[in-house]
């Protein structure tokens, strides 16, 4: 049957009934190089066009669909990165606490890698589409829940995501410009910190977005989110991306771009992310100005349009590239000639770090960084080698009284409860001089104060 589910609203439209897949997980795959035809030939489909400004043009998609050909011959054919649809939000990954599910994922994962497609991660947290189990709970138990999710699914995918939706939807409509009321939001004002630093920890080489609708232009919801973003960005709260869903009716605002832009002057990458327009006189000429705006502005890195075709949308007013049939439509040339207009590199980087200075030989140093709330903490641990290469680590961390170890990710923890040695795994034991990897550990009670000791081999 036919799926309508997604990750936002469009302003004006009545919000649909979401349709919950059947398929238990969610995934997505590696994020693949772009390669780019010649510079002086326009391209022949969505992607390839895209890729000759370091762009990617994707689609979102179900495993389901995978098996009508029609279907996927286009999704093949034009795009160069897809995402879950819904299969890997909470609810189709984790349907038990702590019992995860990534077959359907993983479908779309060796699917992407197959075609040479990279992929997008939608969505971590999100207050809507939540396992039952999840809405049963609350304060520090929905918390420690909500962390290790995001640490289950982000280590599952690690090195096989383009960007993550991090956190979903988390801010209100209207003309407030606050956080949405959610049992999410009810765990404390740094949720969101919370979920990135665990994210980052998980999978430090996906991009980290947070994702949100009826953002286009300059108003309360988005300035909001731009308030948010700066602030994380001033306090070293790794963000590395802001999607704007793009859920259009018959206008676009006329400051859409100047908003893209204002959140690039931060200092991160901007993506469209749910792309779909109402059909009429305007479609085509909008799905041009929202590319042209994104060609426009150096940090946006690429538009996914939320769906393949209209048969398969979950709006009702055809608002994709492609008819029922599989026809392209106006909407289609418009977009491809936009980028067909647009060539070289896109000459984004991604976001500084500050690493610690490397110790003397061939030693180690570790160092922590804290999200704290009450009654619970996530560590951030980075080891950083000396003047030469290390072969494996251990990092000595004390913690205060009543203050435990639950749950460990990429380093395996000896105890749980006073001081603890964190040792690396098979893949991260090898670090070059200078170089840096990191850990994560989550716990309740205070977080670890002291200076943690760190011992090469």
């Amino acid at each position: 049957m036919k799926l309508r589910a997604t990750g936002g609203r469009i302003a004006g439209l009545r919000p649909r009934t979401m349709l919950m897949s059947g398929a238990a997980a969610a995934a997505l795959l590696v994020s693949t190089a772009l390669i780019a035809p010649s510079a002086h030939a326009a391209a022949s489909t969505l992607g390839a066009a895209a890729a000759q400004s370091g762009r990617y043009f994707g689609a979102a998609t179900n495993s389901f669909q995978l098996s009508n050909s029609a279907y996927a011959t286009i999704l093949n054919r034009e795009f160069n990165s897809i995402v879950a649809e819904n299969e890997m939000k909470w609810y189709a990954n984790e349907p038990q606490q702590n019992s995860f599910s990534f077959s359907a994922g993983d479908r779309l994962v060796a699917h992407a890698r197959a075609n040479g497609m990279s992929v997008r991660g939608h969505t971590l947290l999100w207050h809507a589409q939540q396992p039952g189990w999840a809405q049963n709970l609350s304060g520090t138990a929905l918390r420690n829940a909500a962390i290790n999710h995001v640490t289950r699914v982000a280590t599952h995918y690690r090195g096989q995501i383009h960007s993550w939706d991090v956190v979903n939807e988390a801010f209100a409509d209207g003309g407030s410009g606050a956080r949405r009321d959610s049992n999410l939001q009810r765990t404390g004002n740094d949720w969101i910190e919370a979920a990135f630093r665990a994210a980052r920890a998980a999978d430090p080489g996906a991009k980290l977005c947070y994702n949100d609708y009826n953002t286009d232009g300059i108003n309360a919801k988005s300035t909001g989110i731009y308030n948010m973003v700066r602030d994380f960005k001033q306090r070293g709260v790794p963000i590395d991306c802001v999607g704007f869903q793009s859920h259009l009716g018959t206008t676009l605002a006329s400051d859409y771009q100047a908003n893209l832009q204002r959140f690039a002057d931060l200092g991160v990458d901007v993506q469209i992310t749910e792309l779909d327009v109402a059909q009429g006189a305007n479609q085509a000429s909008i799905y041009e100005r929202v590319t042209r705006a994104c060609l426009a502005v150096t940090r946006c890195t690429g538009i996914t349009v939320w769906g393949v075709w209209d048969a398969a949308s979950w709006r009702d007013d055809n608002p994709l590239l492609f008819d029922g049939n599989g026809n392209k439509k106006p909407a289609y040339t418009s977009v491809l000639n936009a980028l067909n207009s647009v060539s070289g590199p896109n000459p984004t980087n991604p976001p500084p770090t500050t690493t610690p200075p490397p110790p003397a030989g061939g030693a180690c140093s570790a160092s922590v960084s804290l999200n704290s709330w009450n009654g619970g903490f996530v560590a951030t641990v980075r080891v950083t080698a000396g003047s030469a290469a290390i072969r494996g680590w251990t990092v000595r961390i004390t913690l205060p009284g009543g203050a435990a170890v639950t749950g460990t990710w990429n380093a395996q923890a000896s105890g749980s409860t006073g001081t603890v040695n964190f040792s690396n795994v098979g893949y991260n034991g090898q670090v070059g001089a200078g170089g840096s990897t990191e850990f994560g550990f989550q716990g309740t009670g205070t977080g670890p104060s002291g200076t943690p000791t760190c011992t090469a081999t």
